[in-house]
Formats: C-alpha cells, sequence, structure tokens
C-alpha cells in the first residue's frame, strides 16, 4: 500500500512462460498488495505456471484479444477493492521497478492514470523498438496530440496505472477487444478530464516480448486515427459516439 491505497497489478498474458517468473520476480511487493493474472488460452504453460508461483490466476476458455484481457484484468481489480491498479505486461518488456513509481503520484493525488513513456528517456530504439515502430509512433503521437489537444510524449505504451475513480468511470468495457483498446481507454480518460502523468520508461525487444505484426501494425494506426477522428466529431456535436457517452466535461 502507498497512503492507504490498495494496490493491484495486473498481467494481461499470451504466452508468457518464458518471462513471467522474471518479471514475477522484480515485483516490488512492498507496496503491490495483490498480483492477478489473466491468461487469453496462451498456448504454453503460462496459466499454470502462474498457479504454480501462487499468482491469482483467471483464463480465458477461447483466446478473445488484448483488450478484452484487459477489460477482465481491470472489472477483477476493482472486484478486489484495488484503489490503484497497474498493469504489467508480463513479457518482461517493460521493468517491474517501475512500479512504485507509476503508483504513488496517484495514491498521493498527483495524477488519476500514469503513462510509462518508452520515449521520453530517448532509449526506444536503444531497446530494440524496430524502425517502423518508432517512426509509426512518433507520427500517431503528433497527430493526437494535435487531434485531442492534450500533450503526451506517446499515446501507445503498454505500461500504465489508474486509480479506481478512472476505473470505475470510463467506460472501457465498451471499448474493442483487439490493440486498439488502448487508445480507445486513453482518449476516454483524456475527454473525461482525468490528469495523466508520464515517467520515463526503458523498453526492451527481443524475442521473447510480444510485438505485433507490421500488418496488424497498420490495423492498429488506423484504429488509432479513426478513435482520434470520432472523438473530435462528438466534442463538436458531429456525432455522439458511445466510446465517449456520460463523459462530457461539466460547464466551467
Amino acid at each position: 500500500m502507498i497512503e492507504d491505497k490498495k494496490i493491484v497489478l495486473v498481467m494481461p498474458a499470451y504466452n508468457a512462460e518464458a518471462t513471467l517468473k522474471k518479471t514475477f520476480d522484480e515485483i516490488p511487493f512492498e507496496v503491490v498488495d495483490e498480483v492477478l493474472l489473466v491468461d487469453d488460452r496462451s498456448l504454453d504453460r503460462t496459466a499454470d505456471l502462474a498457479r504454480e508461483m501462487g499468482i491469482r490466476t483467471f483464463v480465458h476458455q477461447e483466446n478473445r484479444g488484448y483488450g478484452a484481457n484487459q477489460k477482465t484484468c481491470y472489472a477483477k481489480a476493482l472486484d478486489l477493492g484495488a484503489d490503484i491498479v497497474v498493469m504489467l505486461h508480463p513479457d518482461y518488456q517493460y521493468t517491474p521497478r517501475l512500479v512504485t513509481a507509476m503508483a504513488e503520484p496517484i495514491a498521493r493525488g498527483v495524477f488519476d492514470c500514469m503513462l510509462g513513456s518508452r520515449i521520453l528517456s530517448g532509449g526506444a530504439l536503444a531497446g530494440g523498438m524496430p524502425v517502423y515502430k518508432y517512426a509509426a509512433n512518433r507520427l500517431l503521437t503528433l497527430v493526437q496530440n494535435i487531434l485531442v489537444r492534450h500533450k503526451l510524449s506517446e499515446y501507445h505504451t503498454g505500461y500504465r496505472a489508474f486509480s479506481r475513480q478512472v476505473l470505475e468511470r470510463v467506460p472501457f468495457m465498451a471499448n474493442s477487444d483487439d490493440f486498439v483498446f488502448d487508445n480507445q481507454m486513453l482518449c476516454q480518460i483524456i475527454h473525461a478530464g482525468f490528469r495523466i502523468g508520464e515517467i520515463t520508461c526503458p523498453t526492451r525487444y527481443d524475442r521473447e516480448s510480444s510485438c505485433i505484426s507490421a500488418a496488424r501494425s497498420v490495423v492498429y494506426g488506423l484504429g488509432v486515427l479513426r478513435t482520434s477522428l470520432a472523438l473530435v466529431a462528438h466534442r463538436r456535436g458531429w456525432i455522439k459516439s458511445p466510446l465517449f457517452a456520460g463523459l462530457d466535461p461539466g460547464p466551467d
């Protein structure tokens, strides 16, 4: 706990058997109260290994997608009474040693959401991020900063932390079950007026790290643009998007 806030760490997992223990062993349990893993019907022993390690484990009966995995993660964490939820990928792409730095600003009421940015450190390429992914990240982030009228170093990190209030207010269950879930949720958080902080986060890409294909990256990029344009249209009253229903800021 930090400031008497219960911290639950969630791990959306798929074929993470090779890296799960290494990730788990670096979690700062002096602040993390519970860990839960949701396995999206892995083809390896991820779920069995998680149970052997004593991790609270939930398994989808079929592969439902990265977004659907997160939906289960957050719903289960709220059921456990979490005040703060930190999402950490079990593929060791993001260091668990930053969990405290992610959770503390939320616990102390400075921010409502925290992002671990791979861009602030300038180490994304050094960590092995493919050049085409880095270029797409920078371009999409520039476009989104303009469209959604916000300023972030990147919108595409998978290292995130949320207050309970964010998860209870944002309609994340209406989001995609695929990778664009992350971007939809972040746009919802921005539109709702929650405070977002970023910290520098090194990254690690190797054969054990999850990485979507170039084709899936294109699909994701198009989804990001659709999400941003939907927010613009919603704000201007051209359409009413279900993604942002009930999140319109009140009058000043």
